[in-house]
């Protein structure tokens, strides 16, 4: 490390975002301590692990795998809260590079050609100024060669918080929530659809049926973390 860098690190140092202890030159977001506690899915090459036997029935899929097990209170939410309202984007590059790396080496995975990210509506876009799955996309985009395409599913009506909503309730709007906007340019084509925590499924169902009005197409899907509780 440099001179001018052990001074900017002496003045502005990097914490774990979880502690808050002094991060190592070598640790990156979370120390070793917070990183070691993180309950890991393991999804990767399981097939019927528990996001596809949610969705079996609900959406034809290829694969589905999530990083990480999200629990309330703990090192996850803490995670995946700083990345959607604090714009700690640097959690989506850790989980962008995490994901990458199970992703290049998975065979279940094989073949993807295009990544797609769940969109928001315009205005919640507007209003938040990013949308927190663009750093994770663009990093699974460098680990896989793949490019993600922007603005072909569009968010086409603005929901309320879904934490109140009952399982059902959330079926009931699933298909006025998105739209393709152009089917052309997935024709053919295998999607990887990305989204940051997978719960029910509802939108991700809603997402992949919008999507599988494309002809001859396939979809696999990976989010950031999973809930276990539902």
């Amino acid at each position: 490390m440099s001179l001018l860098q052990n001074i900017f690190a002496l003045f502005y140092p990097k914490l774990c975002l979880t502690c808050e202890t002094h991060l190592l030159q070598n640790e990156q977001v979370l120390c070793v301590s917070c990183r070691n506690q993180l309950p890991e899915t393991d999804f990767i090459n399981a097939p019927n692990n528990l996001i596809e036997r949610s969705l079996k029935g609900r959406v034809p899929f290829v694969a589905a795998t999530s990083l990480l097990f999200y629990r309330k209170k703990g090192i996850v939410q803490s995670l995946i809260h700083s990345l959607k309202y604090k714009n700690k984007q640097e959690v989506g590059v850790f989980f962008g590079k995490w994901m990458g790396e199970q992703l290049k080496k998975s065979k279940r995975f094989e073949g993807v050609d295009v990544i797609i990210i769940v969109p928001l509506h315009p205005s919640r876009y507007k209003q938040r100024g990013y949308n927190q799955l663009s750093v994770f996309a663009n990093v699974l985009s460098d680990y896989l060669k793949i490019p993600v395409r922007d603005n072909v599913l569009v968010k086409v009506n603005l929901s309320n918080s879904q934490t109140k909503k009952d399982r059902l309730s959330r079926f009931e709007k699933m298909n006025e929530r998105f739209k393709i906007a152009n089917t052309t340019i997935l024709k053919g084509k295998h999607v990887l659809l990305v989204d940051d925590v997978f719960t029910t499924g509802a939108t991700i169902e809603a997402c992949a049926n919008e999507i599988l009005k494309t002809p001859d197409i396939k979809i696999s899907i990976a989010t950031m973390v999973v809930s276990d509780k539902y």
